[in-house]
């Protein structure tokens, strides 16, 4: 079936898929971005996300355009990556290095931080011949699919992502922060209500205590918006996770998160919470020149294992402050 916006784009919904819309703008994408970015911003308001195919998007130049095309709060440049990704020019990155075989859990993006992305831009240079979609879901709907016990605990207490970071697995501190100087990371630690403690070896390690659900600030909706689930040590590969434990020990791990109250969150809890994840997604194999945008705090987003050649560029655009999203937990800045 198909649903007529007020701007009369005719957009694709099908159980199960991500919503389409056919552009047949080939060779002038950035042009055709620019013009229909207000219409594009409607249709994801009202479907959380939107698959546009026939742009036929070629390389990184062309991507760069249409991504601040449609900004209209700007490109963001990255802050605490938790993986390395290329930089194909401000504001666009590759997508986050992560192993083909192993799949990228729903979340929403930085959504650890004090001021995030409204809105995620995605363009595919090169589709994977099996596997590798970028997948979505709804946060209110994955809201109200939990249970009800897990969500006022998590609206109560808030969640907890701990990181430790060092030059040999994961995000540096350098990649994380831009920048080597402990002072400069002390600082930005400060101002965005992050604990943090020098490691003998020179390694960082990190606490910041975030709202696990928020009001979206256009729509009202309360939204599942966290990586509790992702950022877990429990979402590894179990291969992967022992021998990290092995080398780094059980407080050395990349990352792992807590309830706000400081307890652990158990591999129960993770792998209820990617079954809420798999039961509401929605997905669509890529084609090379496709564009998708996604509204960051309506929906997740994933990523499958793939095999093959896969080039997808991103783009975090439009940034939201927590503040301005009814946060249940308080935190405090310096």
């Amino acid at each position: 079936m198909s649903s007529s916006t007020a701007f009369s784009f005719d957009v694709d919904l099908q159980p199960g898929r991500i919503p389409m819309l056919q552009a047949d703008s080939i060779g002038d994408g950035p042009r055709w971005a620019a013009l229909h970015r207000d219409a594009l911003a409607a249709v994801v308001a009202e479907h959380g996300a939107v698959l546009i195919r026939g742009l036929g998007l070629r390389d990184a130049t062309e991507v760069a355009a249409v991504f601040r095309g449609l900004a209209t709060g700007g490109l963001m440049t990255e802050r605490e990556a938790f993986a390395e990704r290329q930089t194909y020019g401000e504001g666009v990155y590759s997508s986050s290095k992560w192993p083909p075989n192993q799949p990228m859990c729903m979340h929403h993006e930085l959504s650890y931080r004090l001021e995030f992305p409204g809105q995620m831009l995605f363009a595919c240079l090169s589709a994977p011949p099996k596997g590798g979609a970028t997948c979505v879901a709804d946060s209110t709907a994955v809201l109200d699919a939990l249970p009800r016990d897990l969500v006022e605990r998590l609206e109560r207490e808030g969640w907890i992502l701990v990181r430790n970071y060092n030059k040999e697995i994961g995000a540096s501190v350098a990649n994380a922060f831009g920048t080597e100087d402990r002072g400069a990371v002390e600082c930005y630690c400060r101002a965005n209500a992050i604990e943090f403690e020098w490691q003998p070896d020179g390694g960082l390690r990190t606490w910041q205590h975030r709202s696990a659900v928020v009001r979206h600030p256009v729509t009202g909706r309360r939204c599942w918006f966290n990586q509790i689930a992702f950022l877990n040590d429990e979402t590894l590969d179990p291969e992967v996770r022992e021998f990290l434990v092995d080398t780094y020990g059980p407080e050395g791990l990349p990352f792992t998160t807590r309830f706000g109250g400081g307890d652990a969150i158990g591999g129960d809890v993770v792998a209820l919470i990617n079954e809420v994840y798999q039961a509401e997604t929605m997905r669509e194999p890529w084609q090379a020149g496709d564009l998708m945008l996604v509204d960051n705090i309506g929906s997740a987003h994933s990523r499958e294992s793939f095999t093959g050649p896969r080039t997808v560029l991103v783009g975090m655009a439009d940034p939201v402050r927590l503040a301005d999203c009814s946060p249940t937990v308080t935190v405090n800045a310096g």
